[in-house]
C-alpha cells in the first residue's frame, strides 16, 4: 500500500515553503535546472493543448457543419498533395520546435563537470549511504517514522513516511555532484525539487547534479520498486548556507575523530558478557528483530531462524562475517558499514547466547575486526 501510494505522498508531503502542498502540476523546484523543466513542462503542455484545440475544433466543427441531416453531399476524392504535405511538414516542424529547448534542458541535467564537491550515493534495502567524497565523513540514512504510526497505533506526523535520522546535507550556490549507485537491488534516488531522479544499480554509478539556490528541507523518496519496503526508504536533503555546511561538516569530522579514537580503545579492551548482552540486545531489537523475528524463531521459508541455528551455535566466525558483509541472493544485508565494532559485537553475542543458544561465546571487538580485516 506504501508503494502504491508513493506518487501521491510525494506530491502531497515534499513541496518547498513556497508551494501549496498537494498541488497538480509539476512543481517549479528550488533550483535554475528545476526551473527549466518546469518551463519545459509548460511550453510542451501548452503544444499539446494548441494541437489538442485546433484538432478537436476542426473536427467537432466539420462533424456539426457538415451533417447528413443538414443535406450535405460528402466529397469524393482519394488524393491531394497539398494535404499530405502540410500534414507532414508541420508536425515535423512541431516537434523541431519542441526538439531544441528539451534538448538544451537535458544537456544540461547531464552535465556533472567542474563540481564544487561529489557525494556517493548508495542505496541498500531500506536506506541510503552517503559518502562525502573530499572528507572522511559517511553515515547512513534511515527512515524515522516510528513504527507505530505505520501500524496506526499513533497519528501520522506531517512529514510521515519522509523523515530520516540523518539528513544529506549540502552548501547552497554550489555545484553538488551526486553518484549514483547501488549495494543489492536497483533503487531510485528521488528529490522532485532537484528535478532529480537516478536510478541507483549495483555494480554501475550514474551521475547527477544540482546547485540549490536557497536553504531548506527539501523531501524525496526512492521511485523504484526495490522491495516489500520500497515505501519506507526516504530521501531527505538539508541545504545550509556555506558558512553552516562548514561548521557542520567540521562538526561531523570531530565525530569520525572521536569515533575512531573509541574505535581504538575498545579493540584494546574485552567487555563482560552483562554489558555485551545489553548492548545486543538494543542493537538485535532496532536492526535485526523485523526479519529475524524478536524471539529469533524467524520467517519460515521467508526468514531463517536464528535460535538453534547450526551457524550460531558452531561457526563464530561465519556468523561475524554474514552481520559484517551480508550474504548475497537474500535479504540479508551488510552491516560493517552501518554498525560500529562494538554493536557487531554485541549483537553476536547476543544472539548466540539468547533464546537457549548458550553457548557462552564472548565476541570482543577485535575479533569482529580480525574478521573484517582477515588478520
Amino acid at each position: 500500500m506504501a508503494a502504491a501510494l508513493l506518487p501521491l505522498q510525494i506530491f502531497a508531503q515534499t513541496a518547498s515553503t513556497t508551494e501549496r502542498a498537494g498541488e497538480l502540476n509539476l512543481r517549479q523546484g528550488v533550483t535554475d535546472i528545476s526551473g527549466q523543466v518546469y518551463d519545459l513542462h509548460m511550453l510542451m503542455f501548452s503544444i499539446c493543448v494548441a494541437i489538442a484545440v485546433a484538432v478537436f475544433g476542426v473536427m467537432f466543427y466539420s462533424i456539426v457543419k457538415h451533417r447528413k441531416s443538414r443535406g450535405v453531399k460528402p466529397a469524393h476524392f482519394h488524393e491531394n498533395v497539398k494535404v499530405e504535405i502540410a500534414w507532414t511538414v508541420i508536425p515535423f516542424l512541431i516537434l523541431i520546435f519542441m526538439a531544441v529547448p528539451a534538448a538544451k534542458t537535458l544537456i544540461a541535467m547531464e552535465d556533472t563537470d567542474e563540481p564544487d564537491m561529489t557525494v556517493l550515493v548508495t542505496g541498500s534495502q531500506w536506506k541510503w549511504h552517503y559518502q562525502y567524497m573530499d572528507s572522511n565523513v559517511s553515515f547512513y540514512s534511515v527512515m524515522a517514522t516510528q513504527r507505530e504510526q505505520i501500524e496506526n497505533k499513533y497519528e501520522k506526523g506531517e512529514n510521515y513516511l519522509l523523515e530520516v535520522d540523518r539528513p544529506l546535507v549540502i552548501p547552497t550556490g554550489q555545484k553538488v555532484r551526486f553518484l549514483i549507485t547501488s549495494d543489492d537491488v536497483i533503487h531510485s534516488w528521488w528529490v522532485p525539487d532537484f528535478a532529480v531522479k537516478k536510478d541507483a544499480n549495483p555494480g554501475f554509478i550514474n551521475e547527477a547534479w544540482t546547485k540549490v539556490n536557497e536553504p531548506g528541507i527539501y523531501r524525496g523518496q526512492c521511485a523504484e520498486l526495490c522491495g516489500k519496503d520500497h515505501g519506507f526508504m526516504p530521501v531527505v536533503v538539508v541545504a545550509k548556507t556555506p558558512v553552516e555546511y562548514e561548521a557542520w561538516m567540521t562538526a561531523q569530522e570531530e565525530i569520525v575523530r572521536k569515533a575512531k579514537k573509541e574505535e581504538q580503545r575498545l579493540l584494546a579492551m574485552n567487555m563482560s558478557m552483562d554489558e555485551l548482552m545489553t548492548a545486543g540486545e538494543k542493537v538485535y531489537n532496532s536492526t535485526c528483530a523485523a526479519c529475524h523475528m524478536p524471539n529469533g524463531e524467524g520467517l519460515p521459508g521467508v526468514f531463517p531462524a536464528l535460535k538453534a541455528s547450526p551457524m550460531v551455535l558452531e561457526d563464530q566466525a561465519a556468523h561475524i562475517n554474514i552481520v559484517l558483509n551480508g550474504k548475497a541472493g537474500t535479504a540479508m544485508q551488510a552491516f560493517g558499514k552501518m554498525l560500529s565494532l562494538k554493536d557487531i559485537a554485541a549483537v553476536v553475542t547476543y544472539e548466540r547466547n539468547a533464546w537457549g543458544n548458550n553457548t557462552g561465546d564472548i565476541v570482543q571487538p577485535k575479533d569482529v575486526n580480525a574478521v573484517a580485516t582477515g588478520k
